[in-house]
């Protein structure tokens, strides 16, 4: 069975860090080192010093995040949408990033690799990080970036037919962004001079994310790679729809497995319009298969790599050249 997520904040099992001591004088310290970060993550620093329980750290985490991150782009945390990015939604350098870890390490006490930085590009991505770190798991694979041109390499859909613009896809799940242009063909009926999107296409955007995850994300059988050509919508069910979404919408989508099993995955999503909720999807089931994974041919040895090794001699009737002669 393949692994479909590793453990992560939403789903891991509850995991208690030793305490070490919590005299007042580390408290005092610990609020003078957030003093510019909200009551809330002093207070879950707190918490999680005095007890080792790592529930309390998203909230240091985003507290921590936020102080660091411009008054304007702040709103953006409230929600603590782990989809956002880290450079192009938060505006966070290579050196605003180095102050958030150094606080991050002095309130959790913790000891982070100057390496292991490199594949942190979302909330979401640095949430599991510190998590997995407080209780020994093994880290997760990054995060993949996924623009519309990867999309359509890898995806069976392809335009106009394709409702994903870009998209991330990481070992928990995927997250993709799709904008009603308002030349979809389906709009011109949908409805008389009122351009409403399906539902049902919604819910195929959901599925087109879903199979996306399963091609980057998923990890298969040893020797063994999913099928493109065999990935079909099988079902859904607790579909509701919560608001209409019209040209000028941009949709963000999410989905998360929730069991995969050869040759059946199911999935859970939901469609955002900003904040607002526009659709779920309780269960997205897909069926898939496997193929023989490519295997690359070996390397050339060092010494033809480099031009040197002697070439094999030829007959006559195997070299182009001689036989053009001959005629």
């Amino acid at each position: 069975m393949p692994d479909a997520a590793p453990p992560n904040p939403g789903n891991a099992k509850p995991f208690l860090a030793t305490p070490k001591p919590f005299a007042p004088e580390d408290e005092a310290s610990l609020r003078e080192a957030l003093k510019r970060c909200s009551p809330s993550a002093f207070e879950s620093a707190v918490q999680y010093r005095k007890t080792g329980n790592p529930e309390h750290v998203p909230a240091v985490v985003i507290g921590i995040i936020e102080r660091f991150v411009e008054p304007d782009l702040r709103i953006k945390l409230k929600d603590a949408d782990d989809d956002l990015r880290l450079i192009e939604d938060l505006g966070i350098d290579s050196l605003t990033m180095m102050e958030i870890v150094i606080l991050v390490e002095d309130v959790l006490q913790m000891s982070i690799n100057n390496d292991e930085l490199r594949n942190l590009r979302t909330v979401g991505d640095v949430k599991m990080f510190i998590d997995c770190k407080i209780r020994g798991l093994a880290l997760p694979k990054p995060t993949k970036f996924l623009p519309i041109e990867q999309i359509a390499a890898v995806m069976p859909i392809q335009p106009p037919f394709l409702f994903l613009n870009e998209a991330s896809v990481s070992s928990s799940g995927a997250n993709g962004k799709y904008k009603i242009s308002g030349q979809e063909l389906f709009l011109q009926g949908h409805f008389k001079n009122n351009p409403v999107m399906p539902a049902s296409i919604m819910l195929e955007a959901l599925g087109q994310l879903a199979v996306l995850f399963l091609l980057e994300g998923a990890t298969p059988e040893p020797g063994k790679v999913i099928s493109s050509s065999m990935i079909y919508f099988t079902g859904c069910e607790g579909v509701r729809a919560h608001r209409v979404c019209r040209p000028g919408d941009i949709l963000t989508l999410s989905i998360k497995p929730k069991r995969m099993k050869m040759p059946l995955a199911t999935f859970e999503g939901a469609i955002r319009v900003g904040q607002e909720k526009a659709a779920i999807a309780e269960e997205i089931t897909l069926t898939f298969g496997y193929a023989e994974a490519v295997v690359p041919p070996p390397a050339p040895p060092a010494a033809e790599v480099n031009g040197t090794a002697p070439t094999k001699p030829t007959t006559p009737s195997a070299t182009p050249l001689r036989a053009a002669a001959s005629a």
